[in-house]
């Protein structure tokens, strides 16, 4: 007998009142494209981009050749101001011949070959810091103990803050942080006045340290405010295209 043009009702459900239920269709498929996240995310070292105003490509074209060069013998990682590092340079009177310091970027300076970060840490109730040339022939190894941001581009006001805010240990492990983990962003308390600069003041623009002055004193601080800058188009120097053209390049 054959069973062509039969079908079974094994599977077919009714409704309660008699009627077919309505087609419902399957929900898309979410297809998550890691690759293009991790283009976006993809850190462009700021020491890439020239500094606004210079009519000369052809030198920082030339210097750029060179840092990518430079990357491809020595890694050097992805940090910012606020990072936690440990920094391996050649020694030559060192027992060893080379010796390490850790201690937090709070600052990073110069471009294309001149490029500059400063590191500080306390040690023994003193602050030391030190600049190093981040292409320089003598740094051996560059590792990210913390990965960390500021919302400040500038932590000299480190300096007048507690201690334990630049304090780590010398020994300090990796911490280990997720791929697409957000990066923390963190604030400071500061010492008591007196401060080696007015830091409350509107023209250092700081926003990562938790003031806790007096109101009256927040308000004399704003006296010195220039609002109208913000709306100064001149000041600003956009860096998109620049930093197009000098992806394809990378």
């Amino acid at each position: 007998m054959s069973c062509f043009g039969c079908f079974s009702l094994s599977g077919y459900r009714v409704s309660s009142d008699g009627k077919p239920p309505k087609f419902q269709p399957p929900p898309k498929p979410v297809i998550i494209d890691r690759k293009t996240q991790k283009e976006e995310r993809r850190f462009l070292s700021p020491e890439f981009i020239p500094p606004r105003g210079r009519t000369d490509p052809l030198k920082y074209y030339i210097e750029r050749k060179d840092m990518i060069q430079r990357r491809k013998v020595f890694s050097i990682p992805e940090f910012y101001v606020g990072s936690v590092l440990a920094v391996t340079t050649a020694d030559p009177y060192a027992s060893d011949k080379s010796k390490r310091f850790v201690g937090i970027c709070i600052q990073r300076g110069g471009k294309g070959l001149g490029a500059t970060f400063v590191l500080r840490n306390v040690i023994e109730d003193q602050g030391v810091e030190i600049c190093y040339e981040l292409y320089s022939p003598r740094i051996q190894a560059i590792e990210v103990l913390k990965l960390e941001k500021r919302l400040d581009e500038n932590l000299m006001y480190l300096r007048d803050a507690l201690p334990e805010y630049s304090t780590f240990d010398v020994n300090m492990k990796p911490v280990p942080r997720m791929e697409h983990e957000e990066i923390p962003v963190n604030k400071v308390r500061m010492k008591p006045k007196p401060w080696s600069k007015r830091w409350e003041r509107p023209k250092y623009n700081i926003k990562g340290i938790k003031f806790e002055l007096p109101e009256h004193k927040m308000k004399a601080a704003q006296k010195w405010s220039q609002p109208w800058l913000e709306f100064d188009m001149l000041r600003e120097y956009d860096t998109s295209k620049i930093e197009a053209k000098i992806r394809k390049e990378l």
